[in-house]
C-alpha cells in the first residue's frame, strides 16, 4: 500500500468552469492542465487519473482480486498486469482525455491514500446526445465499504457540471446484485434489459441498462463550481 500523497486537493484548492457543449480537443486540454493534474475530491474518496507510480500498487491490487473481478470483467490478456499493458493503458487514457472521449480515474480512499479501485467515463458523445458510459471496479479487500459508491456520485458531478453532459448510462449482468445496488444508490434508474450486450468473461451476456439524467443541464445553464 502507498503512503498517503503529501497533499489531498479540496474543494478550495480546485475550482473548474464548465466547458461548452462541444469543446475542441485544446481547450479540453487547457482546462484539466497539460499534467493531468485534475483532482476530484469526494466524500471520503479522491479521484485522479491513473499515473505509472500507480502501477506497482494497482497491479499488487488487481492479481489479489483476480478471482473476484474476472466473472464481471471482460476476459483478461495473458499479460494483463504487465508493465508494457499498464503503459499502453495510461496511453489510451491519455488519448481520451485529450480528446474528451473519455476519462479514467483510480479511487483512493482519502483516510490513508489507498488504491480502491478505479471508475471510468467512457465514450462520450457530444452533439445532441451530450452523454456517456460510466463503468467501475472495485479490489476485493476494498468491496462493499461503499468507496465506489461515493466514486459513481463524484465522477456524476464532474460530468454534469464539469463536462456539462446531460446524461450518464451504465449497465451491469442480472445477477451482480451489488452493481445493481451500487447503480440505485447512486441515483441510476433502470431502463431495459439489452441481450447479449457485451462479452464479458469470454461470453456475449445480458445487461440490465440504467440511466441517469443531469438536473443542472435540463434546469438550463451550469454555473461555476468547485469540485
Amino acid at each position: 500500500m502507498s503512503p498517503a500523497p503529501a497533499h489531498v486537493a479540496r474543494p478550495a484548492d480546485l475550482t473548474f468552469r464548465p466547458l461548452p457543449s462541444n469543446p475542441p480537443p485544446m481547450a479540453l486540454l487547457d482546462w484539466i492542465g497539460t499534467d493531468s493534474g485534475l483532482t476530484l475530491q469526494g466524500d471520503g474518496v479522491r479521484l485522479r487519473p491513473p499515473r505509472w507510480a500507480d502501477y506497482a500498487e494497482w497491479s499488487l491490487l488487481r492479481a489479489r482480486s483476480r478471482t473476484f473481478l474476472q466473472p464481471w470483467e471482460p476476459t483478461w490478456p495473458k499479460d494483463d498486469l504487465s508493465k508494457a499493458a499498464f503503459r499502453r493503458r495510461l496511453s489510451a487514457y491519455q488519448r481520451d482525455m485529450e480528446l474528451g472521449t473519455g476519462f479514467a480515474f483510480f479511487v483512493f480512499r482519502e483516510i490513508d491514500g489507498a488504491l480502491t479501485g478505479g471508475i471510468t467515463l467512457s465514450n462520450v458523445r457530444r452533439g445532441v446526445a451530450q452523454m456517456g458510459s460510466v463503468g467501475y471496479w472495485s479490489g476485493q479487500p476494498y468491496s462493499r465499504q461503499g468507496n465506489t459508491l461515493r466514486a459513481a456520485k463524484t465522477l456524476s458531478r464532474f460530468a454534469f457540471r464539469q463536462l456539462a453532459l446531460h446524461r450518464l448510462e451504465a449497465a451491469c449482468l442480472p445477477e451482480n446484485a451489488a452493481s445493481r445496488s451500487l447503480l440505485i444508490k447512486a441515483g441510476f434508474e433502470p431502463e431495459g434489459l439489452a441481450k447479449a450486450y457485451l462479452k464479458i468473461n469470454g461470453d456475449w451476456r445480458d445487461h440490465l441498462l440504467f440511466g441517469l439524467i443531469s438536473r443542472e443541464t435540463a434546469q438550463g445553464p451550469v454555473e461555476e463550481v468547485s469540485v
